[in-house]
């Protein structure tokens, strides 16, 4: 239920969301990194993105949720909302490539 609230009014805001954020250098690429490459986010790049939240809740009021304590668990339901690819990227393992068809 909360879960699909937020979702709700995630999405609802989205735009304004893409707006402010491609202003601030760097947050998309942090907030999305651990969707991208399915590595963690280091605590420079988590303090980086809560000091942006921060910022970007003057613009998204709901945002505040990720700024509570503990709402740092919730930073990858934002990333995973506010991601634009319809599907995602697949993961592969090292010592798998991918194939090639010709």
């Amino acid at each position: 239920m909360i879960r699909s609230f937020l979702k709700r009014q995630l999405l609802k805001n989205k735009a304004l969301f893409f707006r402010e954020a491609e202003r601030i250098s760097g947050f998309l690429y942090i907030l999305m990194k651990q969707r991208n490459s399915g590595g963690p986010w280091t605590p420079e790049e988590k303090r980086e993105i809560k000091r942006q939240l921060k910022y970007l809740t003057m613009y998204i009021p709901i945002l505040v949720i990720f700024l509570l304590p503990g709402g740092s668990l919730l930073i990858p339901f934002l990333a995973e909302v506010m991601d634009r690819r319809k599907t995602p990227r697949p993961r592969l393992s090292g010592a798998q490539s991918p194939s090639v068809k010709v």
